[in-house]
């Protein structure tokens, strides 16, 4: 299974985050790194998944490495200049929370009440714009992560393409 597939799976499994801490400078509410690390690293072990977080060439990284293939992904943003290292500590969390978000694709959602949680993401079936380039991907077997499986359960689809699909 690609990473790609396995960051499908962890996208359904977390769902939408909710915001929990406190800004009061701001007055507003926003998830921050070790919560969201607290939901999603059980998640992304589930699926093979390694989360690092390196500081490179001035860089904060969010890396995540397939353990059994070790396929890489990444989301990065460059540091600012700066010199006081409290403002540097804080640059570094804040930057964490948003590289590992957006590489994850997660929504974040304003709670009351009911913290930082997995949910689960409801699935919505869409419609197929290009059928013959789907039926394609799932005939050409290298693409793993395109199968008949994977299409049914996201696409609305007629009786008759389902049949096409599970005799590729």
């Amino acid at each position: 299974m690609s990473i790609y597939a396995k960051l499908l799976k962890v996208q359904l499994e977390v769902g939408a985050i909710s915001k929990e801490s406190k800004n009061p400078f701001f007055k507003s509410k926003y998830f921050d790194i070790n919560k969201l690390i607290e939901v999603v690293n059980p998640v992304l072990s589930k699926h093979g998944l390694v989360l690092l977080q390196p500081i490179e060439d001035n860089k904060v990284r969010s890396v995540l490495i397939d353990s059994e293939t070790a396929e890489k992904v990444s989301s990065e943003l460059e540091l600012p200049n700066l010199t006081d290292p409290q403002k540097i500590g804080s640059c570094i969390s804040y930057y964490r929370r948003y590289t590992l978000s957006s590489l994850l694709g997660l929504q974040a959602e304003d709670e009351d009440g009911n913290g930082l949680k997995a949910k689960p993401k409801p699935k919505a079936k869409q419609d197929v714009k290009d059928w013959e380039a789907l039926t394609k991907a799932i005939a050409d077997k290298t693409q793993t992560n395109f199968t008949a499986k994977w299409a049914i359960e996201t696409y609305n689809l007629s009786k008759e393409r389902i049949d096409i699909l599970n005799n590729l």
